[in-house]
């Protein structure tokens, strides 16, 4: 049973930075895409940045282009999202996601293309 686990996230000021990761057990030898969402209150769930552990260029949602930058391990399982320039906007629960082995970043943003998800981690940003 693959799980999804998340951890950093936090409350920081406007302009602060924070650091999420992610690491997926299971199927670790194969490569897969990895992907941050973020979902807040009244708000449907968005792609914010995704990747795949097997290599190639990250994909990011235009609101987080040039702030937020995503990264794999070696190990193949474990994502990382640095945030920076952090604003009340970025405000929300942030959930990592993986699709099945082997399946490309293709249609990124589609949640409902990713079949493992972690239970969230809050992040708060303050004016």
């Amino acid at each position: 049973q693959v799980q999804i686990v998340e951890s950093g996230g936090g409350s920081v000021q406007a302009g602060g930075s924070l650091r999420l990761s992610c690491a997926a057990s299971e199927y670790t030898s194969s490569s897969k895409c990895m992907a941050w969402f973020r979902q807040a209150p009244g708000k449907e769930r968005e792609g914010v940045a995704a990747i795949y552990t097997g290599g190639g260029s990250p994909y990011y949602a235009d609101s987080v282009k040039g702030r937020f930058t995503i990264s794999r391990d070696n190990h193949k399982s474990a994502v990382a999202l640095l945030m920076n320039s952090l604003e009340p906007e970025d405000t929300a629960m942030y959930y990592c996601a993986a699709k099945s082995a082997w399946r490309d970043c293709t249609t990124w943003s589609s949640s409902q293309l990713f079949t493992y998800w972690g239970q969230g981690t809050q992040v708060t940003v303050s004016s």
